[in-house]
């Protein structure tokens, strides 16, 4: 039972320091735009638009003739 005086305050001192740094979360913007995020991943800044005879395949050096 000793024990609990000093887990007592250890864990309420680390509920406080999640609480803070959800708190902080909240004031600093994290969540504003959750959507964004989502389709961000999905945009490709590399892609280009294939132009005629173009497969988007890497070109070989023989034709395999």
């Amino acid at each position: 039972m000793d024990v609990l005086i000093f887990l007592i305050p250890i864990a309420l001192g680390l509920g406080l320091a999640g609480l803070g740094a959800f708190l902080w979360s909240l004031r600093s913007g994290q969540y504003e735009d959750l959507d964004g995020a989502a389709q961000r991943i999905l945009i490709d800044d590399d892609d280009r638009p294939l132009e005629d005879g173009d497969d988007g395949l890497p070109s070989s050096e023989t034709d395999g003739d």
